[in-house]
């Protein structure tokens, strides 16, 4: 079983996502210096004691480890030493309440240490260890993007540009996990923070120029990134999600804005469409590049008298659609113009691709091999899993992960088709032990934005699945009787028949958007994960109603 539980966290039980993730040559450390790093007292002669990884999960330890024991949600890590130890853990590192429980049912055979709050020295000592990023030593440029939405797509975009640009890549986020070798299936946003450094560690051994990661929240509150510092950092925007966790929208900006100081990031790109991205880069530690995407007239975001805010680095200008997607130019305020197409609908889709583009300029490479790479390879048209993926054409069918109040209204507004008669049929529900307020805000979107709401299950987990579906259908509901909205709002479940529901519904020239879940494959259900991908249940459907469903190539990535 998993010893370390989060929030962040959603993944079958069992699997071990650390396979494939560390260097295959790495420098011992004597335990003494891994002490002398964090403060720690090392007992007696286990100074000498030579430690080549870090661990914080018995399963994924190898001989050599420091495997350090946390307290969980359930369970305490020092409940699985003798686990740790039998793969090969040379030392354990420890707090309190675990040295408490080694005391009480364990005969130690290795050396422990003991620290206050181990998982705040983890990524030191992580860093330490693998040598993750090396004074003085090549290392892969690093670009980390943070915001509530579009940290996914941003990353894919920049992996994509930097592809184009002849360099060797790396990739780190919610879907999986790049590191010169075969995709690793991810389990978190941001992995901890031992597989975050072995696996810049890998990436150098393996000659990449660069990598891309997500960085989300939880990875900031819960130590993911300690001792990382990001080349260039990125904020695409900040909507309600996650107070499950931070409890107000200020403490979310708080933790988000920790990523912008000296100890994280050298430089950054922060887009400056709502008061939030504004306040960050009004207040940033670091040389801060801003960027503006709002509206397609050039006069980027606005203030609270609606007078547009003209001091934009980068402004996103003259957009204009092409196929599913946009074309748009860049415009520095010097005057320099970059040319930029996505074939992603929406116009946050316009917003990633800009802020991928001038993350990639604030790394150092040249506007007119950046302009080259874009005409050469329109990189910003690579598939994302699950991020406004495409299905079918007739009826469209979209996959996307939209599972937050703004997420689903941008979705919704991206789908929609201008032909007269066109109807949106959405397929969504909200995640259970997750933030409850966005929930009914969410069904009232639906209910303002859809012909046809359909709410269903997302991921109840332990959470009772009819009542989640209700605090959605009320929002729903209000906003369809108070608004005097024209829709149809159901209740489906489970989420497969749903998808059936709506394909059964939906004409040829309708749109079925299957909001909430993306690229997920499993659906947690009182602690059960059930085999379940939106994708390909939809395509089932579709391919049963007699719908033409789009060849499923491999996402490229």
């Amino acid at each position: 079983m998993s010893e370390l539980t989060d929030p962040d966290a959603s993944a079958p039980s069992g699997h071990d996502s650390t396979q494939g993730f560390r260097p295959t040559a790495v420098a011992a450390v004597p335990l003494a210096d891994i002490g002398a790093a964090i403060g720690v007292a090392v007992p007696g002669a286990s100074g000498s004691v030579q430690v080549t990884g870090i661990s914080l999960n018995s399963r994924s330890v190898r001989p050599g480890d420091l495997y350090v024991a946390l307290p969980g949600a359930t369970r305490h890590g020092a409940d699985f030493v003798s686990q740790a130890v039998d793969a090969g853990a040379v030392a354990v590192l420890t707090d309190d309440a675990g040295a408490r429980l080694l005391a009480l049912g364990h005969d130690m055979a290795v050396p422990v240490l003991l620290a206050h709050e181990p998982r705040s020295v983890v990524g030191r000592l992580s860093a330490l260890i693998y040598q993750s990023r090396p004074d003085g030593a090549g290392a892969p440029a690093l670009f980390g993007v943070t915001g509530t939405n579009g940290k996914t797509t941003t990353t894919y975009f920049i992996n994509a540009l930097l592809r184009a640009l002849g360099k060797r890549t790396g990739l780190i986020g919610t879907i999986e996990i790049l590191a010169g070798g075969e995709p690793i299936p991810s389990l978190l946003t941001t992995p901890e923070s031992t597989d975050v450094h072995a696996l810049l560690a890998l990436m150098r051994e393996r000659g990449l120029d660069a990598a891309s990661m997500e960085v989300s929240s939880h990875a900031v509150s819960f130590h993911r990134v300690d001792a990382v510092v990001f080349d260039v950092a990125g904020f695409t925007n900040l909507t309600q999600d996650h107070l499950d966790l931070h409890g107000t929208m200020e403490e979310y900006f708080q933790t988000k804005a920790r990523l912008f100081t000296p100890e994280r990031a050298r430089a950054a790109v922060v887009t400056i469409d709502d008061d939030w991205g504004r306040k960050l880069a009004a207040t940033a530690e670091i040389p801060v590049t801003t960027l503006a995407t709002a509206g397609t007239d050039g006069a980027g975001p606005a203030d609270a008298d609606g007078a547009a805010d003209w001091t934009a680095d980068w402004t996103v200008v003259r957009t204009a659609p092409r196929g599913l997607g946009s074309d748009f130019v860049l415009r520095h305020r010097g005057g320099a113009e970059l040319r930029v197409h996505t074939g992603l609908p929406g116009g946050f889709n316009v917003a990633n691709a800009a802020l991928a583009t001038v993350m990639v300029l604030a790394g150092g490479h040249e506007p007119a091999a950046v302009q080259a790479a874009l005409d050469a390879a329109d990189p910003f048209t690579v598939a994302v899993p699950g991020r406004m993926q495409l299905v079918s054409t007739a009826p469209a069918a979209v996959v996307d992960f939209a599972h937050n109040p703004d997420a689903l209204a941008r979705a919704l507004e991206a789908v929609r088709s201008p032909e007269p008669g066109s109807r949106v049929i959405i397929v969504f529900g909200a995640t259970g032990q997750r933030d409850q307020g966005k929930r009914p805000a969410m069904g009232a979107i639906a209910a303002r934005l859809a012909d046809t709401v359909i709410v269903s299950d997302d991921d109840p987990h332990d959470e009772d699945a009819a009542a989640i579906r209700a605090d959605v259908l009320a929002g729903a509901l209000a906003a369809r009787d108070d608004e005097g909205l024209d829709c149809t709002v159901l209740e489906v479940f489970p989420r497969d028949a749903a998808i059936l529901k709506a394909v059964e519904l939906a004409g040829a020239g309708d749109t079925i958007l299957v909001a909430g879940r993306g690229h997920e494959v499993w659906q947690e259900v009182k602690g059960v994960n059930l085999a379940l991908d939106d994708r390909v249940e939809l395509r089932n459907a579709l391919t049963a109603r007699g719908f033409t469903v789009l060849e499923d190539h491999r996402i490229e990535s």
